[in-house]
């Protein structure tokens, strides 16, 4: 994977969450691998398919507590539970981040289009990548409430 398509994806989530939600999530550890047969740490996740430069997909998941918070800050408004509402959210927030990510990879000459975002719910779930590459998990956190992000695309990593 070109390590350049990564910092792209975590600069959007950064800017989509504090523009959005108005609070700034911050990095929580450092990236590593994840195996193709792990189970994401969230408990409800977007996933977006990204072609063109190269093919590849970005999942944003989140736990409970974080999305609560995201919009509340989003929206002014308590929920308790991840309704359709919710999910309708993270669909959006991965939709945004997607395209702010892509946006900023155009301006080095890395153009790529995207699928609809796809929302999964439950705790312990399995986000199945479509390209072979590895899986780079980046968490954060916004207040002690963990996210991930997960990037893989088709190619070896290069420096």
């Amino acid at each position: 994977m070109n390590v350049d398509y990564i910092n792209p994806f975590l600069d959007a989530t950064i800017n989509v969450v504090e523009t959005m939600a108005f609070i700034k999530p911050q990095q929580n550890g450092k990236p590593y691998l994840k195996k193709r047969e792990d189970l994401t740490k969230g408990d409800v996740t977007g996933v977006i398919g990204l072609t063109g430069h190269e093919k590849g997909s970005i999942a944003v998941s989140f736990s409970k507590k974080c999305i609560l918070r995201i919009i509340k800050g989003m929206l002014g408004e308590e929920k308790y539970y991840i309704d359709v509402e919710v999910r309708d959210a993270v669909g959006e927030l991965t939709n945004m981040i997607a395209g702010d990510g892509r946006r900023i990879l155009s301006l080095k000459g890395y153009n790529f289009e995207a699928s609809i975002p796809m929302v999964i719910v439950g705790l312990n779930h399995y986000i199945e990548h479509k390209t072979k590459g590895l899986i780079i998990v980046i968490p954060f956190k916004i207040e002690d409430n963990p996210f991930f992000v997960e990037a893989c695309f088709e190619s070896p990593v290069q420096q």
